[in-house]
């Protein structure tokens, strides 16, 4: 563990390197039979400027009608949790959201402590000084690592009641195991006073869905492609980008969203950093992201199975999406 301090509003501790993990992902997915590489490397410097561009193009409603539901219920949620409040996100991004709670803690309490756990430093630190900036009574500690680790690590800590907020539908992109075991991190390292905030987003109609992730103006794909840019950048591969093309695709039976990267002719591509090459047939995909979309009982009885309280589901009026707070 490597802590590193700015000043005495800002600390950030290295809890995992994740170029390491790069290699062994990329490793691992791309000599599967059905080759994969992990969505949560989307998020480099590229990807996190290209993602925030997603979250302005008319199809994909999520953020919008996310932040809609914080505007109208922030002050409501916070109410809901003991005080005073630490808040930790994952994930966190530029925190845009986020920083509506802030805005209803900040109105109730004199300091707040903000914990933003992610495996990306650059995109932690940027976001971190963006709210320092903004905001002259937070301090910031960004945990660098998988959700895990700082998960983890604030266990080991002391200290007064978590607000854990998990926004944007990220736990969408887990499949049906994956989620069972992220619920049970969730409620092995979460006491009994600290609370979770979780969106979700909801099943609707498949065209919305799909054109959500295939936008008309192509950030979308080049978001997708961007993967194949971080391989080669990070990792000395030689794929040749212009031979793929994004693709989105509704799975019914499994209720998800799934994003590919197609390979337009037959090639062959060599990744120098792990000294193997791969052949990639016309047609043949690498699955970069799965998007799970939920009914509401559905993820309410996932929580409750998991050993949480709902203690209320925060909705639109259209039922598109929603923030559950549970205990």
């Amino acid at each position: 563990m490597t802590v590193e301090f700015r000043d005495d509003r800002y600390a950030s501790i290295l809890l995992r390197k994740a170029e390491d993990d790069f290699a062994r992902d990329v490793r691992a997915g791309l000599t599967a039979p059905i080759k994969r590489l992990p969505c949560k490397y989307f998020y480099d410097e590229i990807g996190s400027a290209l993602f925030e561009r997603i979250c302005e193009v008319p199809e994909y409603y999520l953020p919008r009608v996310e932040t809609c539901i914080l505007e109208a219920h922030a002050a409501q949620m916070i109410d809901s949790c003991p005080r005073p409040l630490c808040l930790v996100e994952l994930g966190c991004g530029n925190s845009r959201k986020t920083r509506l709670l802030i805005d209803a803690c900040v109105a109730q309490q004199e300091q707040l402590d903000f914990y933003g756990i992610d495996i990306a430093p650059e995109c932690l630190e940027k976001g971190a000084l963006q709210l320092l900036s903004d905001y002259p009574h937070l301090r910031v500690v960004g945990l660098v690592g998988e959700f895990a680790d700082g998960l983890g690590f604030l266990a080991g800590q002391a200290g007064g009641p978590r607000l854990v907020v998990f926004l944007g539908s990220t736990i969408g992109n887990f499949d049906e195991r994956e989620l069972r075991d992220f619920l049970c991190v969730l409620r092995k390292n979460l006491r009994p006073i600290d609370r979770l905030l979780v969106g979700v987003d909801l099943l609707k109609d498949p065209a919305r869905l799909v054109a959500a992730y295939d936008d008309a103006q192509g950030v979308t794909a080049g978001f997708n492609l961007n993967l194949l840019v971080r391989v080669n950048r990070e990792l000395s591969a030689d794929f040749d980008v212009s031979a793929f093309r994004h693709r989105a695709v509704f799975n019914a039976e499994r209720s998800r969203i799934e994003m590919h990267l197609e390979s337009l002719r037959d090639q062959q591509v060599r990744v120098g950093a792990l000294n193997l090459q791969f052949n990639f047939r016309r047609g043949e995909m690498i699955h970069t992201e799965n998007c799970y979309k939920h009914s509401l009982d559905g993820m309410q009885s996932l929580l409750i199975q998991a050993g949480f309280e709902v203690l209320r589901p925060f909705s639109d009026i259209e039922q598109q999406f929603c923030l559950f707070l549970v205990r």
